[in-house]
């Protein structure tokens, strides 16, 4: 949870960056916000990488050579324009993009499930509401949620469960620890799940079930989910 707060502090800290210099020059102001939300997927060695941008989208950057993330493959938030015809590099069909920047966001695999009973012992149950929000969104195999809670001064544990049964196979519950922390500001969060062990749609469209402990009892969502394709 350290890098979730990190990551929305640093976002703040680079708009406050540019704003200030801006008074002295003119600034974009279109580079302050992230554009999109991306999986960053490099190849074997880091040589070069790719930035899914939905099911279906893939963006080539042109400006950067490697992942900043190394060979993980991550989701982040990124700033980026279209190239110009001049910029463009040869021998590439996917759209091209020249990158401002990117931030990483917590990227993690779902947790094993344990039962109801246990998972809520192992993985806590605090209260956590679910920020309806553009990077609040099932794509390309991941679930990335902006979540809103209480911060203090303790480090907060999130995770995610596939637990579905033969009625309803495409269940999750998504579990928040705040470890004791349940005063301060309120603020936002982001992770993203990889939803891998969930059963293959087989090229289907189906409705994922979200489930999760709110401020005003259990609450629960629906997204469209398919079983991405590698």
């Amino acid at each position: 949870m350290k890098t979730i707060k990190k990551i929305i502090l640093g976002i703040g800290l680079m708009a406050g960056s540019l704003l200030t210099s801006c008074q002295k020059n003119d600034v974009d102001y279109s580079i302050l916000y992230p554009t999109a939300l991306v999986t960053v997927k490099p190849n074997d060695d880091n040589s070069r990488f790719t930035m899914q941008l939905d099911d279906k989208t893939v963006l080539r950057p042109i400006n950067l050579k490697q992942s900043p993330f190394g060979t993980k493959e991550v989701r982040a938030l990124v700033n980026y324009r279209p190239a110009n015809d001049n910029e463009k590099l040869l021998g590439v069909s996917d759209p091209q993009v020249y990158v401002h920047w990117m931030d990483s966001i917590l990227t993690k695999a779902s947790a094993v499930n344990l039962g109801e009973e246990q998972n809520i012992q192992k993985y806590g149950n605090d209260e956590v509401e679910i920020v309806n929000d553009w990077v609040t969104v099932v794509e390309d195999g991941y679930l990335t949620l902006r979540f809103r809670t209480y911060w203090g001064s303790k480090t907060h544990t999130v995770n995610l469960v596939c637990d579905g049964d033969a009625e309803n196979p495409y269940h999750v519950t998504f579990y928040h620890n705040a470890n004791g922390d349940f005063r301060g500001r309120v603020g936002d969060g982001m992770v993203a799940f990889r939803l891998s062990d969930l059963p293959d749609t087989d090229g289907k469209t189906v409705d994922l079930t979200l489930e999760w402990n709110s401020f005003s009892g259990k609450k629960h969502t629906t997204f469209k989910y398919c079983t991405r394709k590698e």
